[in-house]
């Protein structure tokens, strides 16, 4: 994994005057850059070859409208872009926000200088024959050679064709997902007007087992949803069980991957999600998403089939589109048409200088990832102002302060956030359901069925040494909002 300097930005999104964090002095010098210097030459060589490729084609005049004012134009859009968190540093540890690597960043300039466009190979020849060896190489993460597969704009669009190929296989049979699925899956299902239905979680956010058998006995189910990594907790459906579900049942199951995919190529897991992440290559299809973990700009999603035959459904006529080449156009066997090549020329680059292999660089980052979560993990448990429901199974963990009741306690959470941000640490809130929370008090007044808590998604490799600087600051956090005679402190120790 690409190692770069980072210290504390002079300003973010919060104005904070937070000095850099005293672990981090060495770096203080160091002002961090999105793209260095070395990385423009490297595109600017990059370039130098591209250009080759069409040397033979007669000069032309190409005016750029607007070219005398693109300075002040680009210079003013950085302006308005430095409103913004700052996603790429360790200290946002909130939403699943992850920085692309640079090699994805300048194949994605470089591509962009063409604009190849990946739904029918007069579009993008390369570009196509890129996207097809890149996505022959995640489906290779589940086991997979023989498959149906293609990228696409994201988790949505992947689980939307999973769920349309479902209903085409299943006319009319419901659509299953757990109670903390993403929001989507209940929402495609509406477009596609097929019944759907949740399942209640149990205390760790994964789908309950005795609640989804005693569905399936009612039969009338196509397909299970099976979540790989909630939103909300990161937290693992039992695939390996359903799976054995489903010889009783017959129903398709699809895993939607699109935040813990990657998590497969992993051998620190906890003994449950390691079982079911072993079996995902027996899913009927996977969604999984490279501008999540696999270090890719937006937007770039996945959806991989275990059955080639689904491209049946796939099947239309473009006397316009597809005549020009017997070889597979992508748009073939995708609902989405115009798609970018860049995003596959991106990809394609990010994982010849990092292979998704056991032990090799890229799975190293990501365990670092998990290792971060742990152990901030471990600092919640040993303070016993903190509620922490469980362990997390993959990089995102969410807690709160222990307080009377669960609305003062969802207060203080949202003052916590509030606290943090202006220390440049920058957390999530969630509002979940109180089940998730078996270890409240018993003396904690029950006066809301949900709990307001912070959540904290370490998914950057960086996040693993600085745990200790977030630790540090949490407990600041805490203090000024309970220091509430004098107010907030802005002081870093």
């Amino acid at each position: 994994m690409a190692i770069r300097k980072i210290s504390m930005p002079k300003a973010s999104a919060s104005k904070s005057s937070s000095k850099p964090p005293a672990a981090h002095k060495s770096n203080t010098d160091n002002k961090f850059e999105l793209l260095t210097s070395d990385d423009f030459e490297f595109l600017s060589n990059a370039l130098r070859t591209l250009n080759k490729g069409f040397q033979n084609l007669p000069e032309f005049k190409n005016p750029v409208p607007g070219s005398e004012r693109l300075a002040d134009v680009l210079t003013a859009t950085a302006e308005r872009l430095r409103d913004n968190y700052p996603y790429f540093h360790p200290l946002y540890a909130g939403q699943m926000l992850k920085p692309p690597h640079p090699v994805a960043q300048l194949a994605y300039s470089l591509a962009m200088t063409i604009n190849p466009n990946n739904h029918a190979l007069d579009g993008g020849r390369a570009t196509s024959a890129m996207e097809k060896e890149a996505v022959a190489e995640l489906a290779a993460m589940f086991g997979w050679t023989n498959f149906l597969g293609h990228l696409c704009g994201g988790g949505t669009m992947a689980n939307l064709e999973a769920l349309w190929v479902a209903g085409q296989s299943a006319p009319g049979k419901a659509i299953l997902a757990s109670s903390q699925s993403h929001y989507t899956h209940e929402r495609i299902s509406k477009v596609l007007q097929l019944p759907f239905e949740t399942i209640a979680c149990d205390a760790r956010g994964r789908i309950d087992l005795k609640l989804l058998e005693k569905r399936l006995k009612r039969d009338g189910v196509g397909t299970v949803a099976v979540t790989m990594g909630t939103t909300a907790t990161g937290s693992v459906d039992p695939l390996h069980e359903i799976l054995a579900l489903r010889k009783k049942y017959n129903f398709r199951i699809h895993a939607d991957a699109a935040y813990g995919g990657y998590f497969t190529l992993l051998e620190n897991l906890e003994p449950d999600a390691q079982r079911a992440f072993a079996v995902m290559g027996e899913a009927d299809s996977i969604a999984v998403d490279p501008h999540k973990h696999g270090l890719q700009p937006y937007g770039c999603g996945c959806i991989l089939f275990e059955d080639p035959g689904a491209g049946r459904w796939y099947k239309h006529n473009s006397p316009y589109t597809y005549f020009t080449s017997t070889d597979l156009h992508l748009g073939e066997i995708s609902l989405e048409c115009s798609r970018p090549g860049a995003a596959a020329a991106a990809l394609w680059a990010t994982q010849k200088l990092l292979p998704l292999t056991k032990h090799g660089e890229f799975a190293q980052g990501l365990a670092k990832s998990r290792e971060a979560a742990r152990a901030l993990y471990k600092r919640l448990q040993t303070d016993n102002r903190f509620i922490t429901p469980f362990a997390p199974q993959l990089d995102i963990l969410i807690f709160a302060l222990r307080s009377e009741s669960v609305s003062a306690t969802s207060t203080l959470s949202r003052r916590i956030f509030e606290a943090a941000a202006k220390r440049d640490l920058h957390l999530a809130l969630a509002d979940l359901p109180l089940q998730l929370f078996q270890n409240l008090p018993p003396d904690m007044k029950r006066d809301r069925d949900t709990i307001i808590c912070l959540r904290s998604v370490l998914m950057k490799p960086t996040h693993f040494e600085w745990v200790a600087q977030i630790w540090e600051r949490i407990l600041e956090s805490v203090a000024d909002v309970q220091n509430a005679k004098t107010g907030i402190s802005r002081r870093i120790k």
